[in-house]
């Protein structure tokens, strides 16, 4: 089973930290052993296989899961929500690749050394471009790895294409994400209200989102977004200095 990072109060890394067991209804929480034998002496109902940990009552109330987990949603299920949102649609991409850009008919181009940037207007960027000019915003941050990987090395070469549609795209490197303790997981937050997290197999094949407004997950992400935003490069400038580094 899968943990997935909720979040945490330590600004140094340490514990505690509260974790969500995928495919369960069960929270993990990490934090200091009771060791205390008069308090220990005071629990009831002890199993042999239990332990108990301390943790800050703030990590409790602004984290803990406060609706039930919610179920596996095929992606199409919020396609209404690119259209609809009021304000920003936020991404966070941390995968080394995607299934859905290794059977684009522009990698292989991208593997011959073609340009994969004369790709003419498609559904998705005209919708960019449509509730750019209302208004609103698609921004996304993206973590890669040093030296990228073939799918990173592709998406930042096709960048500019939906940087020119409206999109604000920046990069953030796996080693700044973890010191700023960022989710491991992709999501697009809408309007600071609304986490719809990816779901992919072993493959990189999206399976689906699981899609929630619950306050804990939702200030999760909102912070999340506001310290990978604080840090992360524009795509032009990254892709400057990865092409000065080759």
């Amino acid at each position: 089973m899968t943990l997935r990072f909720i979040g945490t109060t330590s600004d140094d890394g340490d514990c505690p930290t509260l974790y969500d067991i995928d495919g369960t209804d069960e929270v993990l929480v990490q934090g200091d052993r009771e060791t205390d034998p008069g308090h220990l002496a005071q629990l009831r109902d002890v199993k042999a296989s239990e332990t108990f940990v301390r943790v800050p009552r703030d990590l409790l109330v602004r984290y803990a899961p406060r609706v039930a987990a919610p179920d596996l949603q095929p992606f199409v299920s919020i396609s209404h929500l690119f259209r609809e949102f009021r304000h920003t649609a936020w991404r966070l991409e941390t995968r080394r690749g995607y299934a859905s850009d290794r059977t684009s008919p522009l990698w292989q181009r991208y593997l011959e050394g073609q340009d994969v940037t004369d790709e003419p207007p498609n559904p998705w960027r005209q919708n960019v471009k449509d509730q750019s000019e209302h208004g609103k915003r698609f921004d996304r941050v993206r973590l890669v790895d040093e030296p990228l990987t073939e799918g990173q090395q592709f998406l930042l070469a096709r960048a500019s294409t939906n940087v020119a549609a409206g999109e604000d795209i920046r990069y953030l490197t796996r080693d700044q994400a973890d010191q700023l303790r960022l989710p491991d997981f992709d999501f697009w937050l809408f309007d600071s209200r609304t986490l719809a997290r990816l779901s992919f197999d072993e493959d990189d094949t999206t399976l689906g989102v699981y899609v929630t407004q619950d306050p804990a997950e939702v200030l999760a992400a909102c912070q999340a977004r506001d310290a990978a935003w604080h840090h992360a490069s524009p795509a032009a400038e990254f892709a400057e200095r990865v092409a000065s580094s080759m």
